[in-house]
């Protein structure tokens, strides 16, 4: 179980840096950052892909999707400036408290 979290995790940043690159390609018209993007994607895939073997495809993704949303808009605010208002914080807080209960208390994480 152990590893499917190091391999979930490892998929999550790469996919936090192919979608932190995606804004920067301009509409993939720039090759440095389309290229981080497309093997950034890749990578994040394929360690995706490792803990489905042992782990429910909805689980798995609902912490991939909540994991990504928290450190993108984090990233965003920090690197691109972008602003987060009340409802925006309020959402990510519900997110986190989603990710939180699914880790806490599901017991639909191992088949």
């Amino acid at each position: 179980m152990f590893w499917n979290y190091v391999y979930l995790t490892i998929a999550v940043v790469f996919e936090v840096i192919a979608t932190t690159a995606l804004k920067e390609t301009q509409g993939f018209t720039r090759l440095g950052p389309s290229l981080v993007t497309m093997v950034g994607y890749g990578l994040a895939f394929y360690f995706l892909s490792l803990p489905l073997r042992l782990m429910p495809v909805g689980i798995v993704y609902a912490l991939w999707c909540g994991a990504g949303i928290i450190l993108v808009t984090a990233i965003g605010w920090v690197w691109f400036r972008q602003a987060l208002d009340l409802p925006a914080l309020i959402g990510m807080v519900l997110i986190m408290a989603g990710v939180a209960v699914i880790n806490l208390f599901s017991k639909t994480l191992v088949h």
